[in-house]
């Protein structure tokens, strides 16, 4: 099985100089764990919810918000975006996806294309996935 069969395709992204507050708002609202960033079209970076709350205070959004919060939530993404990504191209198989995500300690895998641009992206929650609906598949009394 090649990653182009699993991976996400509908992306969400944020440019370089979107702010954090940008980047809070979208893991709200699509309850994810990783957000692309792009620099015009080619891939610059990922931003992961960690990533984004380390660098938060627990006051934001609550009556103790101050004016550093606030501050903060203005900074631009690329301040603390990973900026060294291990990347794939479609065409791996997903034995090769896990041994990225194994031999690198990495959450995501971005997949790009020919010209670096971002078409898709695979997380260890999706092969866990894979893997449960294969081993049910196989198991079909272990279901739950």
């Amino acid at each position: 099985m090649n990653i182009n069969q699993i991976m996400q395709r509908n992306l969400i992204t944020l440019e370089l100089d979107d702010s954090l507050e940008s980047a809070k708002k979208l893991f709200e609202k699509h309850h994810m764990h990783h957000i692309l960033i792009k620099d015009q079209t080619t891939l610059a970076g990922v931003i992961t919810d960690r990533d984004l709350w380390k660098h938060l205070s627990p006051t934001v959004g609550t009556r103790k918000e101050t004016p550093q919060d606030s501050f903060i939530l203005n900074k631009k993404v690329h301040l603390i975006m990973v900026r060294d990504l291990i990347t794939a191209t479609e065409n791996i198989s997903l034995t090769e996806a896990v041994l990225l995500f194994h031999d690198h300690k990495i959450s995501c895998l971005p997949v790009v294309d020919e010209n670096k641009c971002a078409i898709g992206i695979i997380t260890w929650r999706d092969i866990i996935k894979v893997m449960a609906v294969q081993y049910r598949r196989k198991n079909p009394d272990n279901v739950k």
